[in-house]
């Protein structure tokens, strides 16, 4: 039911606000999470993310940027993939918009290493319960708990 290459092209069917709804060839749908991108005139592309498999061919999107201008019968693109962004050191301290693009005024990011928006969340670490834990160094040794006893 999905496609997975960047070459199935659908059009644009019905635009409300922030919410777009795409048609695909039959067999060609993106996948949930997919991004599809709408050319634009003189602009950088619209980037659509796939929310809903609505049925007669049609994917339900969310538009990452404004729709103002965006008719239907427009031509749009499966990418074949997620959205993705940077990672990694170079991101540190940086400022992004959702589709990965630096919006502090630094420059570009070189990275080379690029994660899906949406992913598991890492595994986290377990902290001891606050009872079994030492003071901080700073805590006043008048202040500190006595040590549990078991």
């Amino acid at each position: 039911m999905a496609v997975t290459e960047a070459t199935a092209t659908g059009r644009i069917i019905q635009v409300l606000g922030g919410v777009v709804d795409v048609e695909f060839p039959p067999d060609q749908l993106p996948e949930i999470y997919f991004a599809v991108e709408v050319p634009r005139d003189g602009e950088q592309p619209l980037i659509l993310e796939v929310q809903k498999h609505l049925g007669n061919n049609w994917v339900r999107c969310l538009a990452m940027d404004t729709t103002e201008g965006l008719q239907r019968g427009r031509q749009a693109i499966n990418t074949g993939g997620p959205i993705k962004v940077p990672v990694g050191e170079v991101t540190l301290g940086r400022v992004f918009n959702v589709l990965g693009e630096p919006i502090d005024g630094k420059g570009p990011v070189e990275s080379s290493e690029f994660y899906p928006i949406h992913r598991s969340a890492p595994p986290s670490r377990r902290r001891p319960p606050p009872s079994a834990r030492s003071p901080p160094a700073w805590w006043p040794r008048s202040r500190r708990p006595s040590p549990p006893s078991w």
